[in-house]
């Protein structure tokens, strides 16, 4: 087992190049169910739930390899159309196989997901939006069955929007017949990357991006070849590691219209931001001001940011209210950072946070992948040395993120451990 220690203090300079995004390779990834041939996936993070992705294609039949951030996937037809539980369990987005195995196979057995543990996030609308396509969908034994002959196209309404039910949705129907239509659909980039794949590898989608999408079946896809979209929350995680730091970067890459409500919240703080050709710039003159806000679906404020933010209000000149709309166990972290000095108070689904001068450094416990994320930044401002238990969630869906701030001049390492006892 690895934990971090950070050495707190320091500033954060330089330039960085940021990772494509995990939540958008994971579904650009299942894409390849829908055609035979080799398929090439560019600027592919180099990930724990990437790796597991591909050996979830590779236990369906396909050839995978991943050399220089790329990933080559070649199918040639499936031996199974199974998703096993000792894969699934880790990682919640591999439910994204069951559209495009039904859609093309006309079958799916998938294990109910797993992931980190931030609260009840069902597939409910998944299995809704297939059983209006055609698709008889069955549960047994902690596996989702879904079966049909061939999909045929439908209008769906989701309850919510729902990113991994609305990409779903997406890869099914492309090969159903006749049309279908997305009401109250995701909005995310991950979800207009995916259905921008699926037109180039053949596809008939229109209106992805907007709360109704509009797809017109057909009988097959070429193979894909695309480049995957910066991650938008590494962005806006080292965004907020800038302004905690009274730093000055330049994240190259990012996409200043993917962070349009973190943008609005950071420049509410006193931040400094300036969108260059090459990327985003920030700077931070002074101590943050205290800012309230609420997580959205987006374009709001997105709930993969909230704690970094919280972090961030930790140490605000003033009281802030982060509330929590999207997921009911989202403030396991707040215990964690209470521990380093933080006066954070929860009411239900919502935090009272009353910023604090310093931060102190202990020995800390990550819950999910996020959280983990909101430590690390804690870390970097506060007194002394943290250290930081249960880092595999943080690579989950950061690609060394400590490589890349130790860059930028962050006194943070990696070291062997185990972990305390007291800790819980």
């Amino acid at each position: 087992m690895q934990k971090i220690l950070i050495d707190g203090g320091g500033t954060l300079r330089g330039t960085v190049k940021v990772s494509g995004a995990k939540n958008s390779c994971l579904p650009v990834l299942m894409t390849t169910i829908l055609a035979e041939g080799e398929h090439r996936i560019r600027n592919t993070p180099d990930l724990v739930d990437v790796r597991t992705t591909c050996k979830l294609l590779e236990g369906l039949g396909a050839e995978v390899s991943m050399a220089r951030g790329t990933v080559r996937v070649a199918h040639n037809g499936l031996s199974s159309h199974e998703a096993p539980y000792d894969l699934v369990k880790t990682m919640r987005a591999s439910v994204v196989c069951l559209g495009p195995l039904v859609g093309r196979y006309g079958r799916a057995r998938v294990s109910l997901p797993g992931g980190c543990a931030i609260g009840a996030r069902p597939i409910d609308q998944h299995l809704k939006g297939l059983e209006k396509l055609g698709a008889k969908v069955s549960l047994s034994h902690g596996y989702v069955e879904v079966t049909a002959k061939r999909l045929r196209g439908n209008r769906i309404v989701l309850d919510q929007p729902t990113v991994t039910g609305t990409e779903n949705l997406l890869m099914a129907a492309v090969l159903a017949k006749g049309e279908t239509e997305i009401r109250n659909a995701a909005r995310e980039p991950e979800v207009l990357q995916v259905a921008e794949v699926l037109n180039q590898m053949g596809a008939k989608i229109e209106g992805a991006g907007t709360q109704s999408i509009w797809i017109q079946g057909v009988d097959s896809l070429a193979p894909a070849r695309c480049t995957v979209i910066p991650d938008r929350i590494e962005v806006g995680t080292l965004m907020v590691a800038s302004v905690m730091t009274g730093g000055k970067v330049l994240l190259r890459g990012a996409r200043a219209d993917h962070q349009t409500a973190l943008i609005e919240k950071l420049t509410e703080a006193g931040a400094i931001i300036t969108v260059h050709e090459e990327g985003i710039h920030i700077r931070a003159p002074g101590r943050p001001k205290p800012v309230d806000l609420t997580t959205q679906p987006y374009p709001g404020f997105p709930t993969d940011m909230q704690a970094q933010f919280m972090a961030l209000m930790a140490v605000a000149d003033g009281t802030s209210i982060i509330s929590e709309h999207i997921f009911e166990n989202r403030f396991m972290h707040v215990s964690e950072l209470n521990r380093m000095g933080a006066k954070i108070k929860f009411e239900g689904a919502r935090a009272v946070v009353q910023g604090v001068r310093h931060l102190s450094g202990a020995q800390v416990m990550a819950t999910d992948l996020r959280a983990s994320a909101s430590l690390v930044l804690a870390g970097l401002i506060a007194r002394g040395r943290t250290e930081i238990y249960r880092i595999y969630h943080l690579d989950r869906g950061y690609q060394r993120l400590d490589k890349k701030l130790r860059k930028l001049g962050a006194h943070i390492r990696r070291s062997q451990a185990q972990p305390p006892t007291t800790v819980t």
